[in-house]
């Protein structure tokens, strides 16, 4: 897999903060109203890990990818 990208067109760090994590998941664009519950929704469900670093949340782009692929195939799985 090649580089992965921000809606910027910056290379997505490999630590990102709750905004970037937003960004990268692209629930700015088109998604809910509060983009920052719906990550704590899911991680509440324990499909999404961040790391507490001081007092702010942190998502690793792995981790995020790793989101993005188990949200892959519960919709194919959804399917009929």
């Amino acid at each position: 897999m090649g580089p992965i990208f921000m809606p910027d067109g910056k290379p997505a760090p490999e630590l990102m903060t709750e905004e970037e994590a937003v960004q990268f998941l692209r629930l700015d664009i088109d998604g809910p109203a509060n983009p920052s519950q719906t990550l704590q929704y899911y991680r509440s469900r324990g499909l999404l890990k961040a790391t507490r670093i001081g007092k702010h949340l942190r998502y690793s782009k792995q981790e995020l990818i790793k989101f993005i692929e188990v949200m892959t195939n519960q919709t194919k799985g959804s399917r009929k």
